[in-house]
């Protein structure tokens, strides 16, 4: 599948990258964050959301696992960060039935999820990089291949 490198040299071109994801993100998105702590996992996503139209606090999931956000053109975002997770069976507990039509998944340490969750369209692993940061986007999807191709043109 397809990768793409991109370097975030500041916090303005982590809002430019979320921006240009969100503006041709096909419906139902599944992303996987990757990363260490300290990334820009949840910086990234917070950028999207508010890309989305999301209003009001942004909260990081760490302590709750996962946020749901009613998004204005309808329908719902969700953002899980399963990095608390002690065994992938903890998922049953989250009701990510409920979320089976939201409009994007962005799951924060999905290798604690397993077999959990849907699979992704889209990786996105991301690394410190000097002063900024570095992020490499990976199809994982047909779905994922021309969004990827739409986002990198």
């Amino acid at each position: 599948m397809s990768e793409r490198d991109v370097l975030l040299a500041d916090p303005a071109a982590t809002d430019d990258l979320a921006r240009r994801l969100a503006g041709c993100q096909p419906e139902g998105a599944v992303v996987f964050l990757d990363g260490p702590l300290g990334a820009g996992k949840s910086s990234l996503a917070r950028a999207w959301l508010r890309a989305l139209g999301v209003t009001g606090a942004v909260k990081s999931p760490t302590y709750t696992l996962v946020e749901r956000y009613p998004l204005p053109a309808g329908g719902e975002a969700a953002h899980l960060d399963l990095y608390r997770l002690a065994q992938a069976d903890e998922l049953d507990f989250l009701a990510l039935d409920e979320l089976a039509d939201a409009r994007l998944w962005l799951v924060e340490w999905p290798e604690r999820g397993a077999l959990g969750l849907p699979p992704p369209d889209l990786r996105i692993w991301l690394a410190m990089a000097g002063a900024g940061r570095q992020a490499r986007l990976q199809a994982t999807s047909a779905r994922g291949e021309a969004w990827l191709a739409a986002i990198t043109g």
